[in-house]
């Protein structure tokens, strides 16, 4: 039974006996914007974001006070930093499948959506450790070093983060504490990893296309 219609039964039965609205049958959870934690993931994601853009800013005002970009150093090979980008692109298929089965409380569903999304979590953690030998310069070489290290740093941290609450929520799934509200902290995971995967773009074409355009 949805929210609305446990409500409508709700009111069609104050309206039949006069009696005081009863709200025993609405569920204790909800999905989207009935759940605090949607709330909390967007307001997290408004100040993330806005770091990634404070971050891209800082980077453009270093751009404008080198006469070389970058700075004693070859711009960072493409291979892995391209290979990340179509393995996250690709990670929204499953990670898709996950949010729509937890809405719809399709425990099978979430559990092979969600061992996919960590796969492909792994993958991709294993693929940026790569970018960082590739980026062809140091944290501590230059300002182009600190800030492209700084970049990558910020990306990595929400990727370890996700991944470490993904593996929590997939573990949870299997387990006797799977209950309702475990749907919901499924389907506000799978929004997150959106907003993981979105920063990713800009960040990307910042730093392994800027030094080569900019």
């Amino acid at each position: 039974m949805t929210v609305e219609q446990a409500l409508a039964r709700a009111q069609q039965r104050v309206w039949q006996e006069g009696a005081a609205l009863d709200v025993s049958e609405l569920p204790s959870y909800g999905f989207g914007h009935r759940s605090i934690l949607w709330w909390a993931t967007a307001g997290m994601m408004a100040i993330e974001a806005t770091v990634f853009a404070l971050a891209v800013m800082i980077y453009f005002y270093l751009r404008s006070h080198s006469a070389t970009w970058p700075m004693s150093s070859l711009p960072p090979e493409l291979r892995y930093g391209t290979a990340n980008t179509l393995i996250l692109l690709v990670s929204l298929l499953p990670n898709e499948c996950a949010k729509r089965a937890a809405e719809k409380e399709d425990l099978r569903g979430v559990r092979i959506a969600l061992t996919i999304c960590m796969l492909f979590s792994i993958a991709f953690l294993v693929v940026r450790w790569l970018e960082f030998t590739s980026l062809n310069c140091r944290w501590d070489d230059n300002a182009y070093g600190s800030v492209v290290w700084t970049l990558m740093g910020l990306h990595t941290t929400h990727l370890l983060t996700d991944a470490y609450d993904s593996g929590v929520l997939t573990t949870l799934v299997f387990t006797e504490k799977m209950d309702g509200k475990r749907f919901v902290d499924v389907s506000e995971s799978a929004l997150y990893w959106y907003f993981v995967v979105l920063t990713w773009l800009p960040l990307y074409a910042v730093v392994y296309w800027g030094p080569r355009f900019v």
